[in-house]
């Protein structure tokens, strides 16, 4: 499916905080409780939370809208789910840190090469899951993150998310290490992924 994917601004605050309600859960264990979702929602992904990103230097989001010139971009654009995220049907975070060097201890340890930069955060519509999106999504936040200069792209992945890491690794991620997350009163255990932008 042929999404239009560009830079989020200011006016995506509120449509991209609809999006990350629906799609972080997809991201958590099942051991994860629907307090500690609802908590790092409501601090981390709140739409407050994202107009403060959409102007942080240090950050990129990329939105993806379904193309509404197609068949069946135009049947997802016309679905009540889309039209309850504002139109969007994935986003993508990157954050750069000075020198390079990832914020997290455990991720600077793991990560091989300087500068890199953190892939945060990508999450598809449910509704889209299987419609290309996430790889076309991956493509052009590759092109960002290696247009700010960074050597190497990292994130971090819940070691029981499985869907997640077979997708990373079909996008030519590799686990390098491990590190804590930090959801409500539990730390979950992540894999550090990276991979070479040049």
């Amino acid at each position: 499916m042929t999404v239009t994917i560009r830079p989020a601004t200011a006016g995506d605050a509120e449509a991209l905080a609809r999006l990350a309600a629906v799609t972080f859960p997809l991201a958590c264990p099942p051991s994860t409780t629907a307090d500690s979702i609802a908590w790092f929602i409501a601090e981390e992904l709140s739409e407050v939370r994202f107009a403060e990103y959409l102007v942080d230097p240090e950050r990129t989001i990329l939105v993806a809208e379904p193309d509404g010139t197609s068949g069946a971009g135009i049947a997802l654009a016309d679905a009540q789910e889309v039209a309850a995220t504002g139109g969007l049907v994935g986003w993508s975070m990157l954050v750069s840190t000075e020198g390079g060097v990832p914020a997290d201890e455990d991720a600077a340890a793991s990560v091989s090469t300087r500068p890199a930069i953190e892939l945060s955060k990508m999450y598809v519509h449910p509704v889209a899951h299987g419609a290309g999106i996430a790889g076309s999504l991956m493509d052009e936040t590759l092109a960002a993150a290696a247009a700010t200069g960074a050597a190497v792209v990292w994130l971090g992945v819940n070691q029981e998310n499985r869907r997640a890491i077979r997708f990373y690794e079909k996008q030519g991620f590799e686990v390098v290490g491990t590190k804590g997350f930090r959801l409500g009163d539990r730390v979950e255990h992540d894999h550090v992924l990276e991979r070479a932008l040049r």
